[in-house]
């Protein structure tokens, strides 16, 4: 198996356009496995959308290195090649002096050598001090070629490749034309989800454009010999592996507005004993479930159509109060209020304007205020039906939950800012929702933990 990183400069660099063009390029003769470093959603669905297989998140500052090995390891399992994609700038982390958190540190984990994106635009020569720079501040970091974004013209191509190989004395093995057909579609948390953009023909154009420009600029063959060759894992780790039976089903709310989430997760409930079952809150009837699970999302864009299914609300709202256990997050915890306010001027509204939503939760959800992200620190109490004790996990918005004031909370967090003043995790019943984000895989103790109440609640 062959396997390699590609990572920016910098945000903004055009990596995600790249990797996702590569994947979908390699992926026509190949069985591609898609990786993403941080606890990010939206990158991962366009990955596991081009190459058929689920993407992988990976992150150093919730994960330890021995989960990140068994994480990727299971991911690769059948594939003849690996391709991770980075989070913002290579070394970009979560504190300034230390690699925690960051594509470098991942990168360094696996051994993995790294193809870096470098933003040309108006630099030549400069490029290569970026790039040596680079290579200088952790040789531990295998930079093993570039490719040139935002190139203006073959004059400019060739000035900036001659510098960085004559300087850096790696190959340049593409260049991307400056262009706007290489740009995704944006709004307010990144990029329009793959699930729910892949219905539009403009969608789907767009990507066959990327994968078109990909193909014709970037050395493909270059790329692959430097991608190193590995052992390929032959069985699933034994982290991952399923139980032998399923007495417990998960309803999980999965469609165009709520579809973040990791992919490991599926695979954890299994090794609880649970089976997924999945439902869209837009379009269904609540399945009968043991415990339902709803991710995040985003319902803000798509409050007419949740409101209209007043029967999934109110059933909701119903199995909520009979003490089925429920664990939402962001999305699903904006859900479960009694109601979404979109403010005056969003998506041009001509004053405030409240949408009804299931209520299992005393208090309004309000949109957009300022963004709120950020890796979060905390400790679970007895209330939380992920069980006690401490946590890491991420939270990334832009609404305001405000919840009645005996509202009961399940963590309490030392970084973060959560629902309210660094309380997150509002419980009622069997019901809990909040702005944190958990991986599964460092998680997994609370998704059993999840996964054996609702199995006790159903006998």
């Amino acid at each position: 198996m062959k396997g390699l990183l590609i990572t920016g400069d910098r945000s903004g660099s055009g990596k995600t356009s790249i990797t996702l063009g590569l994947a979908a390029l390699l992926s026509r003769d190949r069985t591609v496995q898609p990786f993403k470093v941080a606890m990010d959603y939206i990158d991962p669905s366009y990955l596991t959308g081009v190459t058929g297989r689920p993407c992988r998140n990976l992150d150093s500052f919730v994960m330890d290195q021995e989960m990140i090995h068994e994480t990727f390891a299971n991911g690769c399992v059948g594939a003849d090649i690996a391709i991770v994609e980075g989070v913002r700038g290579l070394y970009e982390g979560a504190e300034a002096l230390d690699e925690c958190g960051s594509t470098a540190s991942v990168a360094k984990s696996l051994g993995l050598p790294v193809i870096l994106v470098v933003d040309v635009r108006s630099i030549t020569r400069s490029a290569a001090a970026i790039v040596k720079g680079f290579m200088a501040l952790d040789p531990d970091v295998q930079i093993k070629g570039v490719i040139l974004n935002q190139v203006v013209h073959e004059k400019h191509r060739q000035k900036a490749t001659i510098a960085i190989e004559h300087y850096c004395n790696i190959p340049v093995i593409g260049a991307i034309p400056r262009t706007e057909e290489m740009k995704l579609t944006m709004r307010h948390l990144g990029l329009v989800p793959y699930l729910e953009g892949r219905t539009s023909a403009e969608f789907q154009t767009r990507l066959d454009k990327i994968i078109e420009i990909i193909e014709q600029n970037v050395d493909v063959d270059q790329l692959l010999a430097i991608a190193d060759d590995r052992p390929a894992p032959q069985q699933i780790p034994e982290r991952f592996r399923p139980a032998k039976h399923c007495d417990v089903t998960i309803g999980i709310a999965r469609d165009e507005a709520f579809n973040f989430y990791y992919n490991d997760l599926f695979d954890i409930l299994k090794t609880h004993g649970a089976e997924p079952i999945f439902f869209s809150p837009i379009h269904d009837t609540l399945p009968e479930a043991d415990g339902y699970i709803l991710g995040g999302g985003y319902p803000e864009l798509f409050c007419s159509e949740l409101e209209a299914n007043d029967r999934m609300r109110t059933a909701m709202r119903e199995v909520s109060a009979q003490g089925v256990p429920i664990y939402a997050e962001c999305g699903g915890l904006l859900y479960l209020t009694d109601r979404i306010v979109l403010k005056e001027g969003w998506q041009d509204l001509s004053s405030d304007t409240p949408y009804e939503m299931c209520g299992a939760f005393s208090g309004e959800t309000h949109m957009p205020v300022g963004r709120v992200i950020g890796y979060v620190i905390g400790e679970a109490n007895e209330n939380s039906v992920l069980g006690a004790g401490s946590f890491m996990g991420h939270e990334f918005h832009h609404t305001d939950v405000r919840l009645a004031p005996d509202t009961k909370f399940a963590y309490c967090l030392s970084r973060g800012k959560g629902i309210s003043g660094g309380l997150d995790g509002a419980v009622v019943e069997n019901t809990q929702g909040s702005y944190t984000h958990l991986h599964p895989v460092p998680a997994a103790n609370r998704f059993g933990h999840f996964v054996e109440l609702c199995r006790k609640q159903s006998l």
